[in-house]
C-alpha cells in the first residue's frame, strides 16, 4: 500500500492520568463543587420534595450523563484542550473552545473569593465568631458591604489574604502537574470530602427536628410532576452540577490513556456526583430540621440556598447545636475541599488552552495564566464592594454563558456538521458500555431543546425584570455585557493564526469530522461522497462516509492526513489518492496549498 507521508511535527508527548481511577476522582472533584452542598437540598425543597428525584433522575439520564459522554468524546478523539480539540474537529467549531475557555476564565477569578471565605469560617467554627448574629457578621463585619452598588478598591484585609492563601495553593497544584498535581489531589481530597460529609449527617441526624427536616425535604408532592417549571429546574440542577458546557471535561477527558472505557467512567462520574448531592441534602435539611426546631418555626422558614445557606443559616446552627465547633469545622472544611477541586479543574481549562495555542511548557503557562487571574481576582472580589459584583457575574456567566454555549456546541455538533455519529462510534471503540441511535437522540435532541428553553425563559424573565434591584449600568456592564463580551472575544481568538511553536502543528491523532453540506465544495467533484470511508464521519441520513482513506474498487486505498500545512509536503505520493481537504488534486500535481488549515 503506498502511503501519503502526513505533514506537520509529531506530537510532542502529553500529559495524563496514571489510570482510569484518577480521572475519575477528577471527574467527579470537579463536578461535586458548592452547588452539590448549598443548591441541591433547596432546589429539591422548592420543586416537589422527594417527587422531585423523577424529574432529576430523568435529567440525569436524558441529558447529564449523554452530555458528559459527548465531551468526552471530542476531548478524547482529539487530545487537547477546548479550543484546539474544536479546531480539530473542524476548523469552523474552534471559537466554542475559546468561549468555554473565556467562561471558565471568568468563573475561576471569582469562585477562589468563595473558596477563601471557607477556608476563614473554618477557623471562625472554633470561636464561633459571628455571635449571636450570624447574617449582620457576614455582611457588616465580614465582608464589609458597601451600601453603594459599584467598583471600589477598598479591601478587607482577611478576604484579600484568604483569597491570596487560595491562589497559592492553586499554582501549586498546577504547577506540580496532570498527574502529581490535579490527580493526587483529587485521590486525597475527594475521600476526605465524602467523610467528612458523613460525619456530618450522622450528627446532623441525631439532632432534635432532624426528621422534621428530612419530612420536609423528602415528603412527596406528586402534583408539582405536572408543572414544567419543575422539570426545567431538574434539568438545570442536572446541568449545573456535572461541569459540563465549559471545557473541564473536554481537556480532563483528553488526558487519558488512548484505551480508556469512557462510557463507564460517564456513568460513574454521573452517579457519584448525585449520590453526594443527595447525601449533602440529607445533611443540609436535617441540620435546618434542627434550626427550625430550635426557633420553633416551620421549616420553609428557615430553608435557604446559596450564600445565605452556607454563611448564615449554618453559623447559627453550629452556635446552637451539640457538637456544634466540630460539625462547623467540617462543614466548611467540605466546601473548601469541594470548591478547591473544581476550582483546579476550572483553571486547568485556561492553562490547557494557552499551553496549547503557545506552545509554552507547562510550568510557564500555568505562571502565565494563574498570576494574572489571581491579581483580577484580588483586585475585583476581595474588596467592600465585591459581593455585588460576584452576584451579578455570577448568574450571568451560567446563565447566558454556560446554557447557551452548551447549546451552541451540541446544535453544531449536532445539526452543523453531524458530528454525533462519529463520536459515537470513538466512545464505542474503547468502551464496554455502548451508545447507539438512543444516545444520538437524548443528546442532540432532548438536550438543546431543554437548554433552549432554560435560556430563553431566563432570557426573558430578566429582561422583564432586571436583576436583584441593581443598577442598569452595573448589571448592563458585569452583566450582559460580559456575556456578550465573551463571545465577541472567543470569535476574535479564533481567528488569531497558530504559531509555528503551537500544538496546532502537531499531528491531530484522529481526522477533523467533514460535513457533507459545510464541506461540500472541499471534496473531489469527480467522486461520489460515498468513496471516502473508515467512519471519519457518516451521516446515516445521506448514507454516506467520508473519510482520509480511499477505497476504490479493489485497489488499496491510501492514508490520509489528520492535519494539513501549506509547506508543500501535502501532495499525496504518485499512484496514490489526495486527501478529501486538497484542492482538487491528481496524482501529478505539484504540491499546493489547501484552502484552510484543518488541524
Amino acid at each position: 500500500m503506498t502511503t501519503q507521508s502526513p505533514p506537520g511535527r509529531a506530537a510532542a508527548p502529553r500529559e495524563a492520568f496514571s489510570s482510569r481511577t484518577v480521572f475519575i476522582f477528577a471527574a467527579i472533584g470537579s463536578a461535586v463543587g458548592l452547588g452539590n452542598i448549598w443548591r441541591f437540598p433547596y432546589i429539591a425543597y422548592e420543586n416537589g420534595g422527594g417527587a422531585f428525584i423523577i424529574p432529576y433522575l430523568v435529567a440525569l439520564l436524558t441529558a447529564g450523563i449523554p452530555l458528559l459522554m459527548l465531551e468526552y468524546g471530542v476531548g478524547h478523539r482529539f487530545r487537547a484542550s477546548a479550543p484546539l480539540a474544536f479546531r480539530r474537529l473542524h476548523p469552523k467549531t474552534e471559537w466554542i473552545g475559546w468561549w468555554q475557555m473565556g467562561i471558565s476564565f471568568v468563573i475561576a477569578v471569582y469562585y477562589a473569593v468563595i473558596l477563601g471565605w471557607a477556608m476563614l469560617y473554618t477557623f471562625f467554627s472554633f470561636s464561633k465568631a459571628w455571635g449571636a448574629d450570624p447574617g449582620t457578621f457576614f455582611l457588616a463585619d465580614f465582608l464589609q458591604v458597601s451600601e453603594e452598588v459599584t467598583v471600589g478598591f477598598d479591601f478587607v484585609p482577611s478576604v484579600l489574604i484568604a483569597t491570596g492563601v487560595a491562589w497559592l495553593a492553586l499554582l501549586v497544584v498546577l504547577l506540580l502537574g496532570v498527574q502529581n498535581g490535579i490527580g493526587k489531589v483529587n485521590l486525597i481530597l475527594i475521600p476526605l470530602l465524602v467523610l467528612m460529609f458523613l460525619v456530618i449527617v450522622v450528627i446532623a441526624l441525631t439532632l432534635p427536628g432532624a426528621t422534621d427536616g428530612l419530612n420536609a425535604l423528602f415528603t412527596p408532592n406528586w402534583a408539582a410532576l405536572g408543572n414544567s417549571a419543575v422539570w426545567v429546574a431538574a434539568y438545570g440542577q442536572i446541568f449545573f452540577s456535572l461541569s459540563v458546557g465549559f471545557g473541564i471535561m473536554i481537556t480532563y477527558s483528553s488526558y487519558l490513556k488512548p484505551k480508556t472505557d469512557l462510557t463507564s467512567s460517564g456513568l460513574v462520574v454521573g452517579f457519584g456526583n448525585s449520590s453526594f448531592e443527595i447525601l449533602a441534602g440529607i445533611g443540609v435539611f436535617a441540620a435546618l430540621g434542627f434550626m427550625a426546631s430550635t426557633a420553633g418555626v416551620a421549616v420553609d422558614e428557615v430553608a435557604t440556598s446559596g450564600i445565605g445557606l452556607a454563611f448564615i443559616a449554618f453559623p447559627t446552627i453550629i452556635s446552637q447545636a451539640p457538637f456544634g465547633t466540630l460539625i462547623g469545622v467540617l462543614f466548611f472544611a467540605s466546601l473548601t475541599f469541594a470548591g478547591f477541586t473544581s476550582l483546579v479543574s476550572i483553571a486547568e481549562v485556561v492553562v490547557a488552552a494557552v499551553q496549547d495555542k503557545l506552545g509554552l511548557r507547562r510550568r510557564t503557562a500555568v505562571v502565565a495564566v494563574v498570576v494574572p487571574m489571581a491579581i483580577i481576582s484580588l483586585a475585583l472580589f476581595t474588596t467592600t464592594t465585591g459581593l455585588n459584583l460576584l452576584d451579578v457575574t455570577d448568574n450571568f456567566v451560567n446563565q447566558f454563558g454556560i446554557v447557551a454555549a452548551a447549546l451552541v456546541s451540541v446544535m453544531l455538533l449536532t445539526a452543523g456538521f453531524s458530528a454525533l455519529p462519529t463520536l459515537r462510534d470513538h466512545l464505542n471503540s474503547v468502551s464496554s458500555f455502548k451508545l447507539g441511535r438512543t444516545w444520538m437522540v437524548v443528546a442532540g435532541g432532548i438536550t438543546p431543546i431543554v437548554l433552549g428553553y432554560i435560556l430563553i425563559d431566563t432570557l426573558t424573565t430578566t429582561i422583564a425584570e432586571g436583576y436583584g434591584g441593581m443598577p442598569t449600568w452595573f448589571v448592563n456592564t458585569f452583566g450582559w455585557g460580559m456575556a456578550a463580551g465573551l463571545v465577541v472575544l472567543a470569535l476574535l481568538l479564533s481567528k488569531v493564526p497558530w504559531p509555528a511553536a503551537s500544538r496546532a502543528n502537531e499531528l491531530s491523532p484522529s481526522p477533523a469530522i467533514l460535513d457533507a453540506h459545510v464541506d461540500r465544495h472541499r471534496l473531489r467533484g469527480d467522486q461520489p461522497l460515498s468513496r471516502w470511508s473508515d467512519t471519519a464521519l457518516r451521516t446515516p441520513a445521506l448514507d454516506q462516509d467520508f473519510s482520509y482513506r480511499t477505497v476504490e474498487g479493489d485497489a488499496e486505498g491510501t492514508s490520509g492526513r489528520h492535519a494539513a500545512e501549506g509547506n508543500g509536503t501535502d501532495a499525496p505520493t504518485t499512484g496514490s489518492a489526495p486527501a478529501p481537504w486538497t484542492s482538487r488534486p491528481t496524482a501529478t500535481d505539484t504540491p499546493s496549498r489547501p484552502e484552510e488549515d484543518h488541524r
